[in-house]
This record gives C-alpha cells, structure tokens and sequence, in this order.
C-alpha cells in the first residue's frame, strides 16, 4: 500500500458514491449508459473471484466487496427500480466489440495460464476500454450533467492515480505488471480529452460537451 494506490481507491470509491446518489437522489438514470455498468459489473466479477481462495487484509477483502456490491446494485437500479428512466436509444455501444477482443487477449497475452489468472488479465483489459459507452453516449446525446461529469473525472483519476501507483512500486520496490500498466495506460488516455473538457467548463459552471 502507498499513498497513490490508497488515493486511487478513495477516488474510485468517490466515483461509485457519486453515481448511486446520483441515480437515487434524482430517480433517474438519464445519461449514464448502462452498457459501461454492465462491463464494470464483469470487470469486477471475473477479477475478485480470488476473494474465494485467497485473503490478503481486511481492507482489501472490504474494498473489492464494496465494489462488486455497488456494480450489482447499480444494474438492479438501472435495469429494474428505474428502469422507465434509463435511455436506451442513446446507449447504443456494441460491448461484444470490446468483450470479445477482451477475451482472446487474456488467453494470448497473460502472466499464467489458469482460470483465475486468465479471467484476472481478462478484467484488465476490460477495464481499459469499459468506459468507451459512456463516453460515446455522452459524445451522441452531446453534453453531460455536472453530477455525471464528476463522476468520470473521479473514475479517471482512480486510473491515473493507480498509473503512478505502479511507477511508484517500479522504483521503491522493482515490482511491476507490465500487462496492468498497459491496460492503465490506455484508459487514462480514452479520458485525456474529457478531464481537459471537465477541467475548462465544468469547473467553471457550464455544462459538458462532447464533439459527436
């Protein structure tokens, strides 16, 4: 544990809050696309199976169950409780484009060839590219609400947090994961654009918008 990794959960955590009050509190899930949430609910699913076989601290146990219960709690909110709210003709990102690339990478390119290994490579890769609905949903109905633009600045910079995380373990303790660098690295750059967006407008008052 180091102070970037911790901050990144904290952000990442940040991130989930501010999308489950922001459902509840408006009874709605306009403009967030379900399709991500439904890739971050595999993402989180296919990588904390270790949970099952191995136990590394009570915080980390805490975390990644906290973050497999907000993911389904997410979808039941969406996809059942308000359902009549979520806009579907927006949110239409084909996720089998970024699935199934997923999936022959984890079984090309991973540390070691086992279930629970594959599946964990698998996760990374997803996550990289898990926010793209998101970001094309926002891109096609063409701006954003503060609430929701907090929300991915949060998610992103749970991933550039966690980048420095990782060049942080490289010189203090010559560790390194070559596979989950890459994978951060990608997902940071998908949110250059929006967090120099977020950082011009929304933090000056006016609303986000994405190019189409």
């Amino acid at each position: 544990m180091n102070i970037f990794r911790l901050f990144g959960d904290l952000s990442h955590l940040l991130a989930i809050i501010i999308l489950l009050l922001k459902i509840w509190k408006t009874r709605s899930c306009a403009g967030i696309s379900g399709k991500s949430q439904i890739l971050f609910t595999i993402v989180y699913t296919t990588r904390y199976l270790d949970l099952v076989t191995t136990y590394v601290s009570a915080y980390n146990t805490i975390m990644k169950l906290v973050f497999i219960a907000a993911a389904y709690t997410t979808l039941f909110l969406m996809y059942m409780k308000f359902k009549a709210t979520y806009d579907q003709n927006h949110d239409t990102f084909r996720i089998e484009f970024l699935i199934i690339p997923a999936i022959v990478l984890s079984l090309l390119i991973n540390h070691d060839f086992t279930v629970l290994e594959v599946l964990w490579t698998f996760s990374i890769y997803l996550e990289s590219v898990a926010i793209l609905p998101q970001l094309f949903m926002v891109s096609k109905t063409g701006e954003a609400e503060s609430i929701t633009s907090h929300y991915l600045f949060a998610l992103g910079s749970y991933r550039g947090l966690y980048l420095l995380n990782w060049v942080y373990r490289y010189y203090a303790e010559n560790h390194y994961d070559f596979i989950a660098i890459i994978a951060g690295l990608v997902q940071t750059v998908l949110y250059c654009d929006f967090f120099y967006l977020y950082i011009t407008k929304v933090l000056k008052g006016k609303k986000l918008s994405l190019p189409a």
